[in-house]
């Protein structure tokens, strides 16, 4: 069986104060886009002399470290801990989600991952208990599982449902590549609360964004990565109506009232283009 995970962007990112377990209490509004993995899982041959109950490859975009340690994998081995009935599987990942970018593509392989053995086995569980089991994965896995417009608190992982419709624009995305580490983003970050909450920015109109949303991590990653601030001031010269940092990772975004042919101006870097 296969899906196809999809990417987000955050609309303003505030790093409100540090926790005593060490993690960082924000507030966010993720919005679902378009870009779109492929994620294949196949039963696998009992005589297949696998290492592991749930082998992986991953194609199209390189990914460092251990196999085992990928979100998908992690997914299929938090729900054997459970479901004890489930075979061991193939997983193919084909890539188009660029990483360490700000847009949550690992999040969603692990909460669509979530959701197809779910459905391949027949599991019978509710969006709420597969929320639940995506939350133990990651901070922003939860949201993946219902990819519908949330504004976000706590990790990330406190989701809060919104009515926000902006399929009248067409974003473009440019990600260079400059990776940005979550971890070395929240060191450079003072958390403060912001004076207004995203969530009430977001249903202003679109235009008064450029002057309030804000998303904390551009004043540090654009002081280590000024290419990355140029690639947001390019998009607003370009015609954005609003262009900001996703995440804290390297993918700057901009929305438009009219396709884009991105390409043409950042021909060197990973970019898209499409109807929110």
């Amino acid at each position: 069986m296969i899906t196809f995970p999809i990417a987000k962007i955050n609309l303003g990112l505030n790093v409100v104060e540090r926790r005593q377990d060490g993690f960082h209490n924000l507030e966010t509004v993720f919005y679902p886009v378009q870009i779109k993995d492929a994620l294949e899982l196949n039963i696998m041959n009992q005589h297949f002399p696998a290492k592991t109950d749930c082998d992986i490859k991953v194609s199209n975009i390189n990914i460092e470290g251990d196999e085992q340690r990928n979100l998908v994998v992690r997914a299929y081995q938090l729900l054997k801990q459970d479901f004890h009935q489930m075979p061991r599987v193939h997983a193919h990942l084909y890539k188009e989600i660029p990483t360490q970018a700000g847009m949550g593509g690992g999040s969603s392989d692990c909460a669509y991952a979530i959701m197809l053995l779910n459905e391949m086995f027949t599991l019978g569980l509710s969006e709420e208990q597969m929320m639940a089991y995506a939350t133990r994965l990651g901070a922003d896995c939860a949201f993946f599982i219902l990819s519908r417009p949330a504004y976000a608190e706590g990790i990330g992982e406190r989701l809060h449902p919104i009515e926000l419709n902006l399929s009248r624009y067409f974003i473009a995305i440019v990600r260079p590549d400059i990776p940005v580490p979550t971890k070395e983003a929240f060191s450079l970050i003072k958390p403060a609360h912001p004076a207004k909450c995203c969530r009430d920015i977001v249903m202003q109109p679109v235009e008064t964004w450029r002057n309030d949303l804000v998303n904390d991590f551009e004043q540090s990653v654009f002081a280590l990565h000024p290419e990355i601030a140029a690639i947001k001031q390019r998009l607003y010269g370009l015609g954005a109506i609003y262009a900001a940092m996703s995440g804290s990772g390297s993918a700057v975004f901009g929305l438009f009232t009219q396709e884009i042919k991105i390409n043409e101006y950042f021909p060197e870097m990973f970019t898209y283009c499409g109807k929110l």
